[in-house]
């Protein structure tokens, strides 16, 4: 496979989340370094749980929230297939897990990634080939210190403000 690596919604919604500390270092350091050589893979699924998660609750303001799923759009974006669904019914009905996970998982391997970063799957599981891994186990934390952080303001990108273009750099 490619070394490309597909995302789950919760790296992304550590990114903004202030409360762990820990997890949104990591959570930093893990994007910072999968974009920085263009491996980092999501999905339109990803971005859609991204936007409900951090706007649940009003946690982050829905134009913040919406600006980040723009930011996160640059990244490589599978977009969801009907027969990407298909797979992923399968997936759930021979692995047992959920049809969400199998659809990410399904992504993952649609994109040739060789990995899945999640919390919410089973550490070192295979599913298709694909290797399940949560980056916020403790060593995997402890590995990422002292790296890179992800600073959204870099990349270029054009924001529409009150009927003005603005650019972010």
């Amino acid at each position: 496979m490619s070394g490309r690596v597909f995302l789950d919604c919760n790296v992304l919604v550590y990114c903004d989340d202030p409360r762990d500390p820990r997890k949104q270092v990591r959570a930093l350091g893990v994007l910072a370094e999968l974009s920085e050589d263009a491996r980092a893979v999501i999905s339109t699924q990803v971005l859609q749980e991204y936007f409900s998660a951090v706007t649940r609750k009003g946690r982050v303001p829905a134009e913040v929230a919406r600006a980040r799923v723009a930011l996160f759009a640059q990244l490589e974006v599978v977009l969801i297939r009907p027969d990407l669904v298909l797979g992923a019914i399968d997936l759930h009905r021979l692995h047992h897990i959920s049809f969400w996970d199998a659809l990410i998982v399904r992504c993952a391997f649609a994109a040739g990634c060789d990995r899945v970063l999640t919390e919410d799957m089973n550490h070192g599981q295979v599913i298709d080939g694909v290797r399940i891994e949560n980056p916020f186990l403790a060593a995997a934390a402890r590995a990422q210190e002292g790296r890179a952080t992800w600073q959204p303001a870099r990349h270029k990108r054009t924001e529409r403000r009150r009927g003005a273009k603005t650019k972010v750099e």
